[in-house]
């Protein structure tokens, strides 16, 4: 396996970038660890730093007479740089299902945790369905509702506060905490865990500790097994809407009506296992756009208009994984781009919702003294494997270089080959290589 020595070399330099954010708003942002390797991961410090929703970033280039293009890829930032931000204004989108809606799962016995067959299907857009950005949160935050509901609970939270007593919700106030919060859920996971669950119910009565209820073991039980109960009914009507994530997990997809077998569900941390193909496409479009792709890589200095197409193609190169399970070399053969270094962190951003290398090297560092501190203390063969490691760690003074050795250090201590890890070549030697 080959690491290049330039991941090692990451500089952590700050960098300083011009922000407009309107005719007459401008602001400077000061980025203590250098411009993030991920688009998505810029994104979110510039909304939690400007208090902003919904934007879109673009950036100004000097090939161009300093004219603004959207922001695909944070490699076209540098130092100094000028990034401006686009409110993007999303509609929501309210859907109401009718008596023709498939039947829910088993109803709570509570009359309110049912889903009758009028209600409002509570989807906010196509973009929040289909595609997700963040894994599930530390703390689970629990939404303002709706204005009614909001003064039920303000009231009933003083009411507790006074004199311990328990708020009785209206059924309509009820299901509307019910519909934001699976709304909020499904944002994250379409299959939450009873941990999950678990989370969120004493999310929400810590928020509202009027909605605590008396007999539960921690006053969030009830809560629990409502939100059990919605979230199965939710998955059941948007499976009825054709939502792609759902539809493959349906059990009687089959003609003859049997049991499906293999039913495929995301692991932990999958955050976009099966996403839907973007408005307006269809697997026919897709293709083309995979052929297209096979050409661009073909021309120099092409990579960003690479990177655009293999965003774009990202849901129909889901699903083809997921519902083929090709080989590898199948794989290589179809989309030879998502093998090259900077397309794998693409991937696994938009597939983990999580920046690969940002992350991999966080933990490196936070976990480095302890391992380095653990090959300290090895005795015997394995001391005298490790002593030229740790030796050129205390001489070195660079981070990345500090990285490259506890990663060897780390493999020794495994019991493996470092040269089964890490391989340097010479220019002249790189054909001979390729050809055996």
């Amino acid at each position: 396996m080959f690491f290049p020595q330039q991941i090692f070399m990451m500089a952590s330099k700050p960098a300083r970038l011009k922000v407009i954010l309107g005719e007459n708003n401008v602001e400077k942002l000061t980025l203590r660890d250098g411009i993030p390797q991920s688009l998505v991961e810029l994104t979110d410090i510039v909304q939690k730093t400007f208090n902003l929703v919904d934007i879109r970033l673009q950036y100004m280039d000097d090939d161009f007479g300093h004219e603004f293009f959207n922001l695909n890829s944070t490699n076209d930032l540098k130092d100094m740089g000028t990034i401006k931000v686009v409110q993007i204004n999303v509609m929501p989108l309210t859907i109401v299902v009718t008596d023709e809606a498939p039947a829910t799962v088993q109803q709570e016995l509570d009359e309110s945790s049912s889903v009758a067959s009028n209600d409002t299907v509570p989807l906010s857009s196509p973009e929040s369905v289909t595609s997700r950005t963040e894994q599930w949160p530390r703390k689970f935050s629990i939404r303002q509702f709706s204005f009614e509901t909001e003064v039920q609970l303000e009231r009933g939270n003083e009411e507790y506060r006074m004199n311990k007593k328990m708020l009785t919700l209206r059924t309509k106030a009820k299901s509307d905490i019910l519909n934001g919060v699976i709304e909020d859920i499904y944002k994250y996971t379409a299959y939450p865990t009873d941990t999950h669950f678990c989370e969120v119910a004493e999310a929400l009565i810590q928020k509202h500790p009027c909605l605590k209820e008396p007999g539960s073991y921690n006053g969030a039980y009830g809560w629990k097994q409502r939100f059990k109960y919605k979230m199965g009914n939710y998955r059941t009507e948007l499976k009825g809407l054709g939502c792609p994530e759902l539809c493959l997990n349906s059990k009687k997809e089959t003609p003859n009506k049997a049991a499906a077998k293999g039913v495929k569900r995301p692991r932990r941390a999958e955050a976009n296992y099966y996403p839907s193909l973007p408005a307006g496409e269809s697997n026919e479009t897709m293709e083309k756009e995979r052929l297209e792709i096979l050409t661009e890589m073909t021309k120099r200095n092409n990579e960003r208009v690479v990177r655009n197409k293999m965003a774009r193609t990202f849901a129909y190169r889901r699903q083809e994984i997921v519902n083929t399970e090709p080989r590898i070399c199948n794989l290589q053969d179809r989309w030879p781009a998502l093998f090259e270094q900077q397309e794998i962190n693409e991937e696994f951003q938009r597939l983990v919702a999580r920046p690969l290398e940002t992350k991999f090297f966080a933990q490196l560092d936070k976990y480095g003294p302890a391992l380095m501190a653990l090959a300290r203390s090895k005795g015997g063969e394995m001391r005298e494997k490790i002593l030229p490691i740790i030796h050129n760690f205390d001489q070195s003074e660079d981070v990345g270089v500090k990285r490259e050795w506890i990663l060897k250090a780390l493999i020794v201590l495994l019991g493996e080959d470092v040269t089964n890890l890490f391989k340097e070549y010479n220019e002249d030697d790189i054909p001979e290589e390729l050809e055996q």
